[in-house]
């Protein structure tokens, strides 16, 4: 657990240096393995049997998710939750967080634990959201409004309500 808050928080300094170039592109460059297949937006079909896990933080969820999202967090993540929530390791599965760096950390460890079919989404669901798709809040209502996690990571939402932890 101490590794895994480490890295995210190495994560969170290395916004700050790269919140100068507001390239989500630039920042999963630098930051992500890249071991982990990416999915757009544009070829993720909701309808298709995919499963969609939200690995940002309960407070980001519940401001708005993508539509059929389950949270499975990022800090609270439990890979044994998952394998009685999704027990067929060959499910379709993306995993998405605000731009995409802890969400390839936890699609890591879905590969880990055996699943086969894992993706992680390009740009999260900032870049979702910046390509004018919907988001819903916690009643299932769209919403403009998404959580920006910090000012230096909400440089990279283009589109929609910033929303920020009081």
């Amino acid at each position: 657990m101490r590794f895994k808050a480490l890295l995210f928080t190495l994560s969170c300094l290395a916004g700050n240096l790269f919140a100068q170039d507001r390239s989500i592109e630039t920042v999963l460059n630098k930051l992500n393995s890249h071991k982990i297949p990416y999915i757009y937006s544009k070829d993720l079909d909701l309808g298709n049997k995919t499963i969609l896990l939200d690995a940002r933080e309960w407070a980001e969820y519940k401001v708005s998710k993508i539509p059929g999202a389950v949270y499975v967090g990022f800090n609270s993540f439990d890979i044994n939750k998952i394998k009685t929530l999704i027990p067929n390791n060959e499910n379709k599965i993306v995993v998405y967080c605000s731009i995409g760096i802890r969400s390839e950390q936890i699609a890591a460890r879905l590969k880990r634990a055996g699943y086969i079919h894992v993706f992680n989404l390009w740009g999260g669901i900032f870049e979702w959201k910046n390509e004018g798709k919907t988001v819903v809040d916690s009643s299932g209502i769209p919403t403009e409004r998404v959580h920006a996690y910090s000012k230096n990571w909400g440089v990279y939402l283009k589109k929609g309500v910033k929303v920020y932890d009081k």
